[in-house]
């Protein structure tokens, strides 16, 4: 069960196994603070789940993968075990909760669920909220196992340019793509890699809910770019957060796991000297 309503999760919101994580992350223009914002409101019950806090300090691309080490200590420290089932959401409905689900997914964990819509849908239905400080957590201990078979490197990705062994889909914004919109990383400039297909992550989510839109509305978006079961397909986008969005949405069409570049444009750019000085 990757993706659950928010019927469903109100319906089964005090389940002694349930762990709901507010995984809610802003782009690094906007200004906000995903924790800040959780202590305003936030679904009850739910732990703040910090995608960068989650990230490797000292790569310096955004969003790198923690070792099993590291990823496990903090998780424990959350109050997590691996028998939880969790229930990923984020404020704009898929946005980086997507990101969420395939971290945890990626590091093994057995039983995790997108919340469809997040705590956008939940509002809109009418739900409890519930605001300020968490009760506190008693650690747990918690064991992930890391594995990088569905991990694109760069190296990959600059081989693939010549050799052409999979479609390379790019998330990001159209203008942003084709350079005509600025990044959100200021020092980063916009563009391509090259022989990249550029499918806009909100492209395949309905706005009024934030939901991903109906299967066969994703399935159509999709065969617009001859992408099917059969393509060989690698997601991408500014920092690995809408690679997973629009991966996701490719693993409900075709029911196939998919793979991100997770460096995405910005370890390309940084790499390529696509820098402003």
């Amino acid at each position: 069960m990757s993706l659950v309503d928010t019927n469903w999760l109100y319906t089964n919101l005090n389940k002694e196994d349930l762990k709901i994580l507010d995984c809610s992350w802003y782009l690094p223009n906007l200004g906000k603070s995903g924790n800040e914002e959780y202590l305003k409101e936030r679904i009850p019950n739910s732990i703040y789940f910090d995608i960068d806090e989650f990230s490797d300090p000292n790569c310096p691309y955004p969003h790198t993968l923690l070792n099993d080490e590291k990823f496990s200590q903090k998780i424990g420290k959350l109050g997590i075990e691996n028998s939880n089932h969790l229930i990923v959401y984020d404020a704009f409905g898929i946005f980086s909760s997507s990101r969420a689900w395939w971290m945890f997914k990626t590091y093994g964990h057995k039983n995790v669920s997108i919340l469809n819509g997040g705590l956008k849908k939940w509002k809109q239905n009418n739900f409890p909220l519930e605001k300020g400080n968490p009760k506190s957590r008693v650690s747990t201990f918690y064991k992930s196992n890391l594995t990088k078979k569905n991990i694109i490197n760069y190296d990959k990705v600059k081989k693939n340019i010549s050799e052409k062994k999979f479609v390379l889909v790019d998330a990001r914004p159209s203008g942003r793509f084709d350079g005509t919109s600025p990044e959100p990383r200021k020092e980063i400039k916009s563009g391509a890699i090259p022989n990249s297909v550029n499918i806009p992550y909100t492209d395949l989510v309905d706005q009024a809910s934030g939901c991903y839109k109906k299967k066969d509305e994703l399935k159509k978006i999709f065969s617009q770019h001859k992408i099917d079961e059969n393509t060989n397909v690698v997601f991408s986008c500014g920092s690995g957060v809408t690679a997973c969005l629009i991966g996701k949405a490719y693993e409900i069409v075709t029911g196939k796991e998919f793979k991100i570049f997770d460096g995405s444009w910005t370890e390309w750019a940084i790499r390529e000297g696509l820098v402003k000085k």
